[in-house]
């Protein structure tokens, strides 16, 4: 690749920072909340949102590499990574949890990885598990390439984490609380540390488990030496888990897509906007705050109120 090509920036020409939108809701502003939202989503057709602050700095210690990572069967972070490569010229290996997939057609979001050039890789569940021991990585780099730069599943490590803080940065003065939807908590990490003095972030897991505060203090701790406190979890808004919605998150949605004309990805952001209403209507933001809610991106994703598809992956 060329030096060029290296500087991201110039060959991606993200929209940096992203707008930031005021939206006028009387469900909010009845509880003196005033609600905006940082359209993350606008940054890059390809690469929208958390997805482009989470990959760039990877993609450039990778110089050209070859890019080895993870993901589910309608994984965002494997269409992003896959995106970037067919864009920047380099090679990419997507890893699929469920090698009983291997032998079904792909599925739109994996043809869309196969048709950006991303080599697929279907590996049994119980090795998925795995797949951060060195073991299961030496023999991937075995079959890949010595040379393959690794990002581990969501592209959330040190370097995500620090490209992430840039969007703390961009909002510096501008609102009182961030919110943004948690998967493996890397944008979290990242936003919060970048935030000044007075500012908190507010995540919202989209998986059960109660895992998530422990691993972004463990990113935090890996990526500064110490975790921050201006950050929180509200827990009670993931519906059931991944992939999974409720009738009554979906008829929020809908209402907010009516209302505002502005498409909601269903497993990230309107669990997040669902959350904040609640969070606002339950009086938990002092009159005047001004809130920004992150707009990660435009998911390709099934959804199901049952159970989540067996498949999906952040």
């Amino acid at each position: 690749m060329t030096e060029e090509a290296l500087d991201l920036a110039a060959a991606l020409r993200p929209r940096i920072p992203s707008p930031l939108q005021p939206v006028e809701d009387e469900r909010f502003t009845r509880h003196g909340v005033r609600l905006l939202l940082k359209r993350d989503d606008l940054i890059h057709p390809a690469l929208p949102g958390n997805k482009w602050r989470k990959l760039a700095l990877n993609l450039r210690e990778a110089a050209g590499r070859p890019v080895l990572t993870f993901g589910g069967a309608y994984s965002n972070h494997l269409r992003a990574t896959a995106a970037a490569g067919r864009l920047l010229g380099f090679p990419t290996v997507g890893v699929v949890r469920g090698d009983e997939l291997a032998d079904r057609p792909l599925n739109p979001s994996l043809a869309r990885c196969a048709a950006d050039g991303m080599r697929l890789h279907f590996i049994d569940r119980a090795t998925y598990r795995r797949k951060a021991e060195p073991e299961v990585l030496a023999h991937l780099r075995e079959r890949f390439g010595e040379d393959a730069y690794v990002v581990p599943e969501g592209g959330s490590n040190s370097l995500a984490v620090r490209g992430c803080t840039e969007l703390g940065r961009e909002l510096h003065g501008l609102a009182d609380v961030v919110a943004v939807a948690c998967g493996t908590g890397g944008t979290l990490a990242g936003l919060a540390a970048g935030l000044a003095p007075g500012q908190r972030a507010l995540g919202f897991p989209v998986l059960r488990g109660g895992f998530l505060a422990r691993e972004i203090r463990e990113l935090q701790h890996a990526t500064f030496g110490a975790a921050g406190d201006n950050w929180a979890l509200d827990e009670r808004f993931h519906c059931g888990g991944y992939a999974r919605t409720t009738p009554a998150l979906d008829a929020f949605a809908d209402d907010f897509e009516v209302r505002h004309r502005l498409p909601v990805e269903r497993l990230y952001v309107a669990k997040m906007l669902y959350g904040l209403l609640a969070l606002a209507e339950e009086g938990a933001f002092p009159e005047g705050t001004a809130v920004a809610a992150v707009v990660t991106g435009q998911a390709l994703a099934v959804t199901t109120r049952s159970g989540p598809h067996d498949s999906l992956s952040r």
